[in-house]
C-alpha cells in the first residue's frame, strides 16, 4: 500500500489565492494525499471546522459544490449557503467528515475533509492485562484514538492512519556473534483501541506509545509509558560441535554428519534469552523422546558417544514458573558399526611419508591394545590408541627387514570383540645390518 503524503497549513491562510486552490481560514489543516484510485485529490484534516471558512478558486467562473458522504459522489447533494466573490467560493461553517466535489468548467476536484475535534487523541495510562500469554503481550490503554474513516468517490470505506507510535525492547538473535541482543521493536498503528496486542517481548521492558502525528503535528502529541513488563516468553539457539580427531587411518564417514567413527565427543551449547530460568538437554533412542536416556541441566555440555546407533539430542528451555517452554530442532548423532583391517607390509624409513609406519585401519574402536614381537618374543611396541602406528624402531633404531607380528585386542562400537593375530613384513629398511634387539641372535 502507498503511503499517505501529508502536509501541514497552520494558522489562516493570507497568501495570494492560485486557480483551483483550496483555501481554509480559522483552522489550521493537515494536508494528506491520498491513493489516487480513491478518486480524492487530498484529505483535509482540519483542527476544528466551528467558526471555519472553506473557499476554492476558479479558473473559469463557474463553480458548482457538491457534498456527499459514505455513499459515494453519485449520491451528492448540492451545497447551500455559498458566498460568490470574484472567482473565489467561500463556504463558513462547513460541514466536515464528509466529501465536496466542486466542479469547475466542467471539470470535478473530490476533497474529503476531517474534523479533528471529533476524533482527538488522549492517552491516560497503559496497564497491563492480568492473563498474558507466551507469544503476545495485551496492554490495556486508557485513552482515545478510535479510527479515522473516510469514503472514496465510489464510496468504499478507508481509514486515515494516525500513526500512533508504540516502543518497547525485545530480543533478537545474532548469528554472527551467537547472542541474544536487546533490540527496540517499533510499530506503528493507524488506530489504537482499549486492547492493544503486540509480540511478546523476551526481555523485561517499558511500553510507550506516542502520537497521533495530527496532534504532533500542532504541537499537542501526547506520550506515555507503561510500569515494567515483566517477560513470560522464552527462546533459544543452539549449536553442537564435533571434536575432530586428525587421524589418517581411521575411516571417515559424512562429514556434515554428527557422529560416525566413536569415540565422537560432542559439545552442545544453547544460547538463552533473558526470561528462560530453566534449561535441560535431553538424549533418547526415539526421535519423539518417549523415553529420556540422559538429561543435563546446563547450558554446555560436552559428551561422548560410544555406542552404535542413532541419538537424537534436544534442549529444552522454560520461563520461571514453567508457562513459557520452547524446544531446539533435535539432533541426530550416529554412531556406526565398529570395522578393524589390518596391514601385512609397510617400509621404514624408506620413502618419508609413504608407507613407513605400520597402522591399522579403523572405525568405531571403544577400546584397543597392540603388542608387536620379532620373531624371538621380544617385544618391540605396545600401543593403545589406534590412531597411533609402529615405525619400525626398537629401542630407538630402525630393525632389520623380516617377518615380524601383532597381537590386538579391540571393542567395537557396536559390542563387538576383536582378537586378532598376524604377521607383518618389513620389505625395506635402512638399518639392515643392525639385529632388531641386542644379544638375542
Amino acid at each position: 500500500m502507498k503511503k499517505l503524503i501529508i502536509s501541514a497549513i497552520t494558522g489562516v491562510v493570507a497568501l495570494t489565492a492560485m486557480a483551483n486552490e483550496v483555501r481554509f481560514e480559522g483552522c489550521r489543516v493537515i494536508t494528506v494525499k491520498p491513493e489516487a484510485s480513491t478518486g480524492l485529490e487530498n484529505i483535509y484534516v482540519v483542527d476544528t471546522a466551528a467558526g471555519a471558512t472553506i473557499s476554492y478558486v476558479s479558473d473559469s467562473g463557474n463553480v458548482e459544490w457538491l457534498r456527499f458522504r459514505e455513499s459515494g459522489g453519485g449520491f451528492a447533494d448540492e451545497v447551500s449557503g455559498i458566498v460568490e466573490s470574484g472567482n473565489t467560493s467561500s463556504l463558513g461553517n462547513f460541514e466536515a467528515d464528509c466529501g465536496y466535489i466542486i466542479t469547475d468548467g466542467g471539470r470535478q476536484h473530490c476533497y474529503w475533509i476531517v474534523d479533528y475535534s471529533k476524533h482527538e487523541f488522549s492517552l491516560n495510562g497503559i496497564s497491563f492485562a492480568d492473563e498474558q500469554d507466551c507469544g503476545t503481550a495485551t496492554l490495556l490503554i486508557d485513552g482515545s484514538g478510535a479510527a479515522i474513516q473516510y469514503y472514496t468517490i465510489n464510496g468504499v470505506p478507508k481509514q486515515l492512519s494516525r500513526q500512533i507510535a508504540v516502543t518497547y525492547d525485545s530480543q533478537e538473535w545474532n548469528e554472527a556473534d551467537l547472542e541474544y541482543q536487546t533490540v527496540e521493536q517499533s510499530k506503528t498503528l493507524d488506530a489504537i483501541g482499549a486492547r492493544l496486542v503486540v509480540a511478546a517481548p523476551l526481555t523485561n521492558t517499558t511500553f510507550t506509545i506516542s502520537g497521533d502525528r495530527f496532534s504532533t503535528e500542532w504541537g499537542r502529541g501526547v506520550s506515555v509509558t507503561s510500569d515494567t513488563y515483566t517477560a513470560l516468553a522464552v527462546d533459544a539457539n543452539t549449536t553442537a560441535t564435533q571434536t575432530e580427531r586428525d587421524s589418517d587411518n581411521e575411516q571417515r564417514t559424512d562429514s556434515e554428519s554428527l557422529g560416525g567413527s566413536a569415540p565422537a565427543e560432542i559439545t552442545f551449547k544453547a544460547y538463552c534469552s533473558d526470561a528462560v530460568e530453566y534449561r535441560e538437554w535431553q538424549f533418547s533412542a526415539d526421535p519423539e523422546f518417549n523415553e529420556v536416556s540422559v538429561s543435563m541441566k546446563d547450558d554446555e555440555i560436552t559428551y561422548t558417544f560410544t555406542e552404535q546407533g542413532t541419538t537424537y539430542v534436544r534442549f529444552l528451555a522454560a520461563n520461571a514458573d514453567g508457562t513459557c517452554t520452547t524446544e531446539s530442532e533435535p539432533y541426530q548423532v550416529t554412531i556406526g558399526e565398529s570395522a578393524l583391517e589390518c596391514p601385512n607390509a609397510f617400509s621404514p624409513d624408506a620413502s618419508e611419508g609413504i608407507n613407513d609406519v605400520w597402522k591399522v585401519s579403523y572405525k568405531s574402536l571403544t577400546s584397543f591394545k597392540c603388542w608387536i614381537f620379532d620373531r624371538y618374543g621380544v617385544e618391540m611396541c605396545h600401543f593403545e590408541d589406534p590412531s597411533q602406528g609402529w615405525d619400525g624402531k626398537y629401542k630407538g633404531k630402525y630393525v632389520k627387514s623380516g617377518v615380524y607380528f601383532y597381537v590386538i585386542e579391540a571393542t567395537g562400537s557396536d559390542g563387538k570383540k576383536y582378537k586378532k593375530k598376524g604377521d607383518i613384513n618389513i620389505l625395506k629398511s635402512k638399518n639392515n645390518n643392525t639385529t632388531s634387539n641386542e644379544g638375542t641372535e
